[in-house]
């Protein structure tokens, strides 16, 4: 099935439900008039020749902004998504990658897209998703669609045809672009279904990019008939409210969101009974404080696994799971199991795959690993070794088949000969009442080669020690794993996603060396 058959089957279960709706209540669109308004953006693109085209839609959280979205499914064209919270310059890189045709654009982005028209040659339509369009910059959607003068054909119907092109992170330099097919979505969605059936009509709260994880379950959700409730940002005390005032079921959130919501002073104030499921996915998520999620917001954590290369839902760990856990299992720590139709395993480095227990890659097969890089063989080569996905994630699976994350491979830390896991550290760090994030990284030493260098943010108006710090990961881990030395900022640096970028915290010690290893 195409992604707008998905739509159309929301769409026919109920017109009238809203599907999209801010914060405020206000902005409504019905699922009868998203399919009107889709049906004319795709038809403006088959007037312009580029209905099959790459389509990127830049703006904030906005419910008109999905519906542009929407439109290029109905068109055949590819999704590009784009973050509004990146710098000019890798929005520009990522267009250039995906040789975008038409850019749709919400108007407080008019400056940015001034400089995007100057360095991005493939883009030839700007259109403004609100009225007016300012002159010079773009045509106003209704300008736009109104060239059109017949509907436009239904899209090829083809399990290889792509419809999404995805960038692959943020956190380590410029993204390739992951292509997702038909196959990718359909087998996304019929996950997340078959992982979150509801008894009842979903409201789905949008806090986190809408480019991203947020956007990507928005659309899995409407093969339902969800409503959709848009904020313009992940906004703490945002979300709690929303929660409450729009009685919302399902959200999605990476883990940093989380600890911030969990932090917030007014936590414990607001009925959290409407909740079914908080997902979360992009990174592990520290097991204290997942456990303080269950107890704060109820009987509805859930956690999954995935990429831009293999979308959420590669794994899943569900509320049930971590209920029924045995008294001393370490459920908490895992992302779950393998979702039906997909196959995880764990990768020695010659390609052998590794029983229950033994540390490795985590590898994947199935049909929501994507269909390769955009115009990057080299790339979709070196990430198919052995003819498996590598995630570039280290982990290992127990006997009853749950998989555990315990770094990148970039970022495993080799001090004095033994190998160190930053994310093991930084779940224990994490466990601490004062912490509210942290990053471990290693530094360089003229003894050990790397250190172990905690660097925490700490929640409001608390305080701990380094000593306490180092004390309390000995008492877990041992000597090894100990931070040498811990600092302690007001905020971590963050990837426009919410990503700790640690890349940027390691390069600090690192300036001058002649090589990045100790």
């Amino acid at each position: 099935m195409r992604l707008i058959d998905y739509f159309r089957r929301g769409m026919l279960s109920a017109p009238e439900r809203t599907a999209f709706v801010d914060a405020d209540g206000q902005g409504a669109y019905t699922y009868a008039q998203v399919n009107e308004l889709a049906e004319r953006v795709a038809a403006g693109l088959h007037a312009a020749g580029n209905a099959a085209a790459n389509v990127a839609v830049y703006s904030p959280n906005d419910p008109k902004a999905f519906c542009a979205m929407i439109g290029i499914f109905r068109a055949g064209g590819r999704w590009v998504p784009i973050n509004m919270r990146n710098p000019v310059h890798v929005n520009a890189a990522f267009l250039r990658t995906t040789k975008c045709s038409v850019l749709f654009f919400h108007p407080s982005l008019n400056e940015q897209v001034k400089e995007l028209r100057e360095t991005v040659p493939s883009l030839r339509h700007f259109v403004c998703i609100e009225e007016p369009a300012e002159d010079g910059v773009g045509v106003s959607l209704s300008a736009f669609m109104g060239e059109a003068s017949a509907p436009a054909p239904e899209p090829i119907d083809d399990a290889t045809r792509v419809e999404t092109v995805f960038p692959t992170g943020g956190t380590t330099g410029l993204s390739k672009a992951a292509k997702w097919t038909q196959r990718t979505w359909g087998s996304a969605i019929k996950a997340f279904w078959t992982c979150l059936p509801t008894d009842r009509p979903a409201v789905h709260l949008v806090a986190a990019p809408m480019t991203h994880g947020a956007g990507v379950v928005g659309l899995m959700m409407m093969a339902e008939g969800a409503t959709n409730v848009v904020l313009p940002s992940a906004n703490a005390l945002g979300i709690l409210e929303a929660i409450q005032r729009h009685k919302v079921t399902h959200f999605y959130i990476p883990p940093t969101v989380l600890y911030s919501m969990l932090a917030h002073p007014r936590v414990r104030e607001f009925d959290y009974s409407s909740l079914r499921a908080i997902v979360l996915a992009a990174a592990p998520v520290a097991p204290a404080k997942f456990r303080e999620a269950m107890e704060v917001f109820g009987p509805v954590m859930c956690q999954s696994f995935g990429q831009a290369e293999a979308p959420m839902f590669l794994t899943f760990l569900s509320t049930r799971d971590l209920l029924n856990a045995p008294p001393d299992s370490d459920r908490y720590s895992s992302c779950g199991r393998a979702t039906l139709g997909q196959r995880v395993e764990i990768m020695s480095e010659d390609g052998t795959l590794l029983p229950p227990g033994e540390r490795g890659e985590i590898v994947a097969r199935g049909d929501l690993v994507f269909g390769g890089y955009y115009e990057n063989e080299a790339a979709t080569e070196e990430a198919s070794k052995f003819g498996w996905h590598h995630t570039g994630d280290v982990g290992y699976k127990d006997a009853q088949g749950f998989f555990y994350i315990v770094d990148r491979k970039k970022d495993m830390i080799v001090t004095g000969g033994f190998n160190v896991f930053s994310a093991e550290v930084e779940h224990v760090i994490a466990s601490h009442p004062a912490v509210e994030d942290c990053a471990v990284v290693g530094v360089p030493d003229e003894k050990w080669g790397e250190a172990v260098k905690a660097v925490i943010q700490l929640k409001p108006e608390t305080t701990v020690t380094d000593e306490e710090i180092i004390k309390l990961v000995k008492s877990k881990l041992g000597s090894v794993h100990a931070p040498k030395t811990v600092d302690f900022v007001a905020s971590l640096p963050r990837s426009p996603n919410g990503k700790v970028l640690k890349r940027e915290i390691r390069d600090k010690f690192w300036e001058g060396a002649q090589r990045r290893v100790g």
